[in-house]
C-alpha cells in the first residue's frame, strides 16, 4: 500500500508518516519499481500502534523504545505520565480559576485585568507579609473581589495574614458568606474551621444562622469556634456545647463567660444553670471538669446560683466544696 493511501487509511499525514520513516520508527518493509514507499499489513499495525501510544502522552523517543525493545517495561513510564498530566491538569485548573476570577471582577479595561491578576499573584504569594499587603492595599477602583478573599481564606496559615482576610471579609457582609458557607461542609475539618472563623466576624442573622449549623459539626474545634461566635450573638442554641467546652476545658474561660451573660436573660437562666448541673452531677465528671464548672457558677446571676453553690460547700471533693464555698460568700447579698 502507497503512502497515500496508508495516511487516507490510517488518519495520518503523508508528512508524519515520512517522519516516522526518518526516525526508523516506522520504515515501510517495501519499495515500488518507481522506488515509492510501500507498506505492509505489519507496517500499518504498527503505525496503529505508535498513534495509540502517542494519546498516553509518549513522545516519539519513548515510543520508538517501548516497541524496539523486548525488555521495556511500562510501569514505571506509565507512572511518570501520570504524574506529568496531574501537574498539567493542576496547572490548567489554576488557569481556568485565574481566568474565571478575571471574568467575575468584570474589568472594564486592560489596567482592570492586569490588576486582578497582580491581587492573584500576591495572594499567593510564599511570603506572608506580600500576601497581606495584597489585602491591605486594595485600590479604591478595584477592590479584592470577595471570592478571592473567600478561598484565600480557607487556605490562610499565617495568623496575621488571616487577620486581614477576616476584616476585609467582613466589610463584605452576606457576599462573603455567599462563598464562605459551602466550605462549612467541606470534607476536611481544617477548611470548615477557618470558614467558620470567618464567618464569627460577620455580622447578620445570616451569618448567625450559618454558625448555628455548624453547632452539630462532627469536628469538637468546629463546634467550638461556631458555639462561641453563635453565644456572643445571643444563640442559645449553643448552650449545650459551651457546657461541654467548660467540662472539658476548651476555651473554657470563654465559654463560662459567654454562658454568664447570656444567663443574665431570665428566660435563659433556668436552662443554662439545670445543663452545669447535670454535667457537675455526671458519674463521668472528674475533679478537674467540676471544679471547671463550679467556677462557671460564679458568672451566673447571683441569686439564681446560690442555691447550687449552697449545695457544692458539702461536696465530697474537698476542692470542690472550699470553691463553693469562697464563691457563695462572694454571691452573699
Amino acid at each position: 500500500m502507497l503512502i497515500g493511501d496508508v495516511a487516507r487509511r490510517c488518519g495520518v499525514s503523508t508528512r508524519m508518516l515520512r517522519h516516522y520513516d526518518t526516525l526508523g520508527l516506522v520504515q515501510p518493509t517495501g519499495r515500488t519499481h518507481g522506488n515509492y514507499r510501500e507498506y505492509s499489513t505489519d507496517d500499518i499495525r504498527r503505525i496503529f500502534h505508535v498513534e495509540s501510544l502517542r494519546t498516553l502522552g509518549l513522545s516519539l523517543r519513548q515510543i520508538a523504545r517501548a516497541l524496539q525493545d523486548p525488555a521495556f517495561t511500562p510501569a514505571t513510564l506509565v507512572a511518570d505520565l501520570i504524574r506529568q498530566t496531574e501537574h498539567r491538569l493542576r496547572q490548567q485548573q489554576e488557569l481556568l480559576d485565574r481566568l474565571r476570577t478575571v471574568d467575575a471582577s468584570t474589568p472594564d479595561d486592560w489596567p482592570g485585568v492586569l490588576r486582578i491578576v497582580e491581587l492573584l499573584h500576591g495572594l499567593h504569594s510564599p511570603h506572608a507579609a506580600r500576601r497581606q499587603q495584597a489585602i491591605l492595599a486594595p485600590t479604591d477602583d478595584t477592590p479584592v473581589p470577595t471570592e478571592l478573599l473567600a478561598d484565600a481564606i480557607l487556605t490562610e496559615t499565617d495568623p496575621n495574614v488571616a487577620g486581614a482576610l477576616h476584616w476585609a471579609l467582613a466589610r463584605t457582609g452576606d457576599d462573603a458568606l455567599t462563598h464562605l458557607a459551602p466550605a462549612t461542609t467541606a470534607p476536611h475539618p481544617d477548611t470548615r474551621r477557618r470558614a467558620v472563623r470567618a464567618i464569627a466576624e460577620i455580622p447578620g442573622d445570616h451569618a448567625t444562622a450559618i454558625l448555628t449549623r455548624a453547632l452539630d459539626d462532627p469536628d469538637p474545634a468546629v463546634r467550638a469556634h461556631a458555639a462561641l461566635a453563635a453565644g456572643l450573638r445571643g444563640a442559645t442554641t449553643a448552650v449545650p456545647t459551651l457546657v461541654t467546652m467548660v467540662a472539658t476545658g476548651t476555651n473554657d474561660v470563654d465559654a463560662a463567660d459567654i454562658l454568664g451573660t447570656l444567663a443574665h436573660d431570665p428566660a435563659h437562666t433556668d436552662q443554662i444553670l439545670t445543663a452545669l448541673t447535670d454535667e457537675l452531677t455526671a458519674p463521668t465528671a472528674d475533679s478537674a471538669t467540676r471544679i471547671r464548672l463550679t467556677q462557671a457558677l460564679a458568672d451566673m446571676p447571683p441569686d439564681a446560683a446560690r442555691p447550687t453553690l449552697h449545695r457544692l460547700t458539702h461536696d465530697a471533693d474537698r476542692t470542690v466544696a472550699l470553691l463553693a464555698a469562697a464563691l457563695t460568700r462572694a454571691h452573699a447579698p
